[in-house]
């Protein structure tokens, strides 16, 4: 019996890879443009109303632009932790005005009817006062999304309501003024949070310390990657051990927090507490994290994009006003940016899904791939 054995195919070098190249390039260009796209569109805009006006770009104007940019960056940086959970914060902006009619009725005086006296208390208390207000707000609203699992729209939406309304009972409808506190009263101190430090906004330090924590607490920490993981798939989070209802709740906890910080922030450069402060700030605290490249689903984002699209939004409107855009056309502008943000994040899963299922046939079907054993014919 003669057995003859087909001769093997010659080897050679894997040539997927080269095969694939023209198409990667493009691709991956395209998807590095997708991926900075907040940033080239703030460097845009920064040259465009350089361009049009020469007062854009002076020190005094930036700062100024900064500090507004800080309230909506630290409103945006809780609104992150919300969304990567995958949920929705629409009462921040009421939680803003709440927080500073507390820290506004504190200043004035709290009347203790049953002892017929008023108290004023000391500004760390008005502060932590405040402060635990906002964080009650974001509590209330974990509460009820994780125990009685009201979709976070709608709870959210019934704070927004629920939290201007009683910033508008306590307040009665009126603004405090005069929060500036007296030396004999012992209240002094409060109008240091609008000031400066070091011939810089507070509200631009604040800003940049909750940055550095946010984005220590969601790299560094198990719970920021709880957050991201529960964001990402809940149910797979909670079969590999992750607390999810406990995420759930704290994730609103440090949303509520931080309005919470906006609103005193605001009121003590407002030197006033107006029960109607932070209306509609939910919807740029969102688009800046929307611009910023987070997806609304859910486990995708990061502190960096947060702050690039609050500067976005805040360049944006502060722009408009210094080159004299009338204020339909700026609501109209931000609402076409906010859907452009959107279609193009959209575009970008949309690449990256082709490219990886094109990677993946084309390793696939790679030369280089193992063959099976030569053919042996028996004679």
């Amino acid at each position: 019996m003669n057995t003859t054995t087909t001769p093997r195919p010659q080897q050679t070098p894997p040539t997927g890879a080269s095969s694939r190249k023209p198409f990667g390039r493009d691709v991956d260009f395209l998807s590095i443009v997708l991926e900075g796209r907040a940033f080239i569109a703030l460097i845009v805009l920064i040259v465009i109303f350089a361009l049009l006006s020469d007062s854009f770009l002076t020190f005094s104007n930036l700062v100024t632009m900064t500090k507004h940019v800080a309230y909506n960056a630290i409103l945006a940086i809780g609104m992150l932790f919300v969304i990567l959970r995958g949920g929705i914060d629409l009462s921040v902006g009421s939680t803003v005005g709440l927080s500073g009619v507390v820290a506004g009725t504190l200043l004035q005086g709290w009347q203790l009817t049953l002892f017929d006296i008023v108290v004023y208390p000391q500004v760390w208390f008005v502060v932590i006062a405040a402060l635990a207000v906002g964080t009650l707000v974001g509590f209330i609203n974990g509460f009820l999304v994780t125990k009685f699992n009201v979709p976070p729209f709608i709870a959210t939406l019934g704070m927004l309501y629920v939290a201007r309304g009683i910033a508008l009972l306590i307040s009665n409808g009126t603004t405090y003024p005069r929060l500036g506190g007296s030396e004999e009263l012992g209240n002094e101190g409060f109008l240091v949070l609008g000031g400066n430090l070091l011939g810089i906004p507070t509200a631009i330090w604040i800003m940049v310390v909750f940055a550095l924590v946010a984005s220590f607490v969601l790299r560094k920490t198990p719970f920021g990657r709880w957050v991201y993981a529960s964001g990402g798939n809940e149910r797979a989070a909670a079969l590999s051990g992750v607390p999810v209802r406990k995420v759930n709740l704290r994730v609103y906890m440090i949303s509520g927090f931080c309005a919470a910080t906006t609103g005193l922030i605001l009121s003590s450069q407002l030197t006033s507490a107006a029960p109607q402060l932070g209306e509609t700030f939910e919807l740029n605290a969102i688009a800046a994290v929307v611009i910023g490249g987070a997806a609304l689903t859910g486990g995708r984002g990061n502190v960096r994009g947060v702050l690039i699209g609050a500067f976005v939004i805040g360049f944006l409107s502060d722009g408009l006003v210094l080159v004299g855009v009338s204020t339909f056309w700026q609501i109209t502008i931000k609402g076409a940016v906010i859907i452009l943000a959107v279609v193009l994040d959209q575009a970008q899963q949309r690449i990256k899904r082709s490219k990886n299922a094109a990677l993946a046939a084309a390793d696939k079907n790679a030369p280089g791939a193992p063959t099976p054993p030569a053919a042996v014919a028996s004679s």
